[in-house]
C-alpha cells in the first residue's frame, strides 16, 4: 500500500462493514486482540499496523506525519470503498482517527477516540531548539532497548503498569518484539520514530480539522491517565464538545492511558453501547 507492505489483523464476523482499529505510537494491531474478544462475535474487525510500527515495512525516507492520513485513506480504498467506515483509535490512532474525520468527513460513518487529546501547544520560540536537535539526531543511530526473552519482556511490561495481567503481558510482549539470530529479543518498530519531529504541532490547525467532523464521535477518557495534568483545559470533554458537536463522552475508572490492555470489557461495552445507539437511530423513521 503506497509502496509499502502493511499488515492487517483481522477477526472477522458477520457484519458486513468492519470496524477499523487504529493503534497508538510504539503499539500494534494485534493487541486489540482484547477488545475484540469482549465484543460480540458478529463484529468484525480489522486492524492496521502503522509504518514502522508491528509488521509493517519500514521506509527509507522516515516518518512525515501526514503519511499516516494518506495511508489511512488508501487503506479504506481497499476495505470500504463505496461507504463510510467506523474508526476506532487509540492514543496516537485517536488523533489520526480525529483528523482524518475532518479532512475527509465523507469517509467516515463514526469514530471512538480512546484517551486522544492531540498534543500539547507549541510555541514558534521553540522551533531553533527542535530543528537542532532533529538535525543532531539525524546523526546518530536510534535503538531500542535489548531484553534476553519474551518473558524478561513481559515481566518489564508488568512493572511499568501495575494493572496489566501477566497473560496480557506475556500476548503484548510477542506483539511488540521479535527474536533476533544473536540472541534476545527487539522491538518490532523502526527507532527512527524516536527522532524529534523537526515540525512544531500546531494545535490550531488540529482544532480546523475537528470543526469539519460530521460523524457522532465517543470519546474515551481514561480515568488515571494524567490527562488535565498533561493538556490542562484542552483535556476538558466541554472544550472537545465545542468542536465536536456530535460528541459524546465515557470515562473507565482504574485505567491508565493504555485502557485497551487494561479494562477491554469496560472499553468494549462502551464501544457497543455508542455503535447500538446510532443504529437506533438510523432506524427510526423521520
Amino acid at each position: 500500500m503506497r509502496g509499502l507492505d502493511y499488515h492487517l489483523t483481522r477477526w472477522p464476523g458477520s457484519d458486513p462493514d468492519p470496524w477499523l482499529l487504529l493503534h497508538g505510537w510504539m503499539d500494534a494491531g494485534p493487541t486489540f486482540q482484547f477488545v475484540a474478544d469482549a465484543l460480540p462475535a458478529t463484529r468484525s474487525l480489522v486492524a492496521l499496523d502503522w509504518r514502522g510500527f508491528g509488521r509493517s515495512a519500514w521506509p527509507d525516507d522516515g516518518y512525515w506525519f501526514p503519511d499516516y492520513y494518506a495511508d489511512l485513506d488508501a487503506l479504506l480504498d481497499q476495505l470500504s470503498p463505496d461507504a463510510p467506515t467506523t474508526l476506532i483509535g487509540h492514543s496516537m490512532g485517536g488523533n489520526i482517527a480525529m483528523m482524518y474525520a475532518g479532512i475527509r468527513p465523507e469517509r467516515v460513518r463514526a469514530v471512538v477516540c480512546i484517551d486522544a487529546f492531540g498534543l500539547p501547544r507549541t510555541r514558534p520560540e521553540q522551533a531553533p531548539e527542535r530543528y537542532r536537535s532533529w538535525l543532531m539526531q539525524l546523526r546518530e543511530a536510534q535503538n531500542f532497548a535489548r531484553f534476553a526473552s519474551h518473558e524478561a519482556f513481559a515481566q518489564f511490561l508488568i512493572k511499568r503498569n501495575r494493572r496489566l495481567r501477566p497473560d496480557r503481558a506475556a500476548f503484548i510482549a510477542h506483539a511488540w518484539a521479535r527474536s533476533v539470530p544473536d540472541g534476545g529479543v527487539v522491538m518490532r518498530a523502526d527507532p527512527r520514530h524516536k527522532r524529534a519531529n523537526p515540525v512544531l504541532y500546531r494545535r490550531e490547525e488540529a482544532e480546523a480539522c475537528w470543526r469539519a467532523i460530521r460523524a457522532p464521535l465517543l470519546f474515551i477518557v481514561a480515568a488515571d491517565a494524567g490527562s488535565v495534568a498533561r493538556f490542562g483545559e484542552d483535556a476538558a470533554i466541554e472544550r472537545m464538545r465545542g468542536f465536536v458537536p456530535r460528541l459524546a463522552a465515557v470515562t473507565i475508572d482504574d485505567s491508565s492511558h493504555m485502557v485497551h490492555h487494561e479494562q477491554p470489557d469496560a472499553l468494549a461495552a462502551a464501544i457497543e453501547q455508542f455503535m447500538v445507539s446510532l443504529d437506533v437511530i438510523a432506524q427510526v423513521p423521520r
